[in-house]
């Protein structure tokens, strides 16, 4: 199997994942099936549409739209079957999967960025993180909740830190695309993995009752 078709099946997976676990993450709104499958399909294709809007380009399912089907389908799967996927078991692979799908999307999307040779390297990081999370974003903001930057999961950082090595390693081997995309997507998913797997959180401001510095 050539590196093109591991990527794109992954890629499904990946869909899969962000599709499901939107819907599991939006259960408790009261959301009918036709909000289920609108907000699967943002967490799904979500980020990648901005980021190809920003760098003006054709979107990226609009030629082929097995990630939406597949993103619909899976959607409507999740709504059917919650409580399969509720299963402490599935819905652990479910969240290792969807990390993997984040890390993978977040390095296509900067490796896209740059070959468009778009504002490297800061273009290529930011971009990569817009894909990961962008939709999950924007799904959080329709139903009002915390999104994921406002937490302290630590889920975009190991996108971040992978699209930097990419930009990195790019620099020095332009010409190995397909194992600095490997290499750099099993480094962010390895982050994203042992964080679930040990509960790593991001350290935060401690919020407290005291007076304001700036108060007299």
């Amino acid at each position: 199997m050539t590196l093109d078709a591991i990527n794109f099946w992954l890629a499904i997976a990946g869909t899969v994942a962000f599709a499901v676990t939107a819907v599991l993450a939006i259960a408790d709104r009261g959301v009918d099936i036709f909000g289920v499958i609108v907000l699967g399909v943002i967490t799904a294709v979500g980020g990648g549409t901005v980021r190809d809007i920003i760098l003006d380009v054709p979107i990226f399912w609009a030629s082929d739209l097995v990630f939406v089907r597949v993103a619909v389908a899976s959607s409507i799967l999740a709504f059917v079957a919650r409580k399969f996927f509720t299963l402490p078991q599935i819905y652990t692979l479910m969240i290792y999967t969807d990390g993997l799908g984040a890390a993978l999307f977040g390095m296509n999307g900067a490796l896209k960025c740059w070959e468009l040779d778009f504002a490297w390297p800061l273009g290529p990081i930011i971009l990569g993180v817009i894909t990961a999370i962008g939709g999950g974003i924007i799904r959080d903001v329709i139903v009002g909740r915390k999104t994921l930057i406002m937490s302290t999961e630590i889920y975009a950082v190991p996108v971040a830190l992978g699209c930097v090595l990419m930009m990195a390693l790019m620099y020095f081997f332009p010409d190995d695309k397909g194992r600095v995309l490997v290499t750099c997507t099993l480094f962010s998913f390895g982050m994203r993995a042992a964080a679930i797997r040990w509960n790593w959180q991001m350290p935060a401001f401690l919020v407290t009752k005291s007076k304001a510095l700036w108060s007299d």
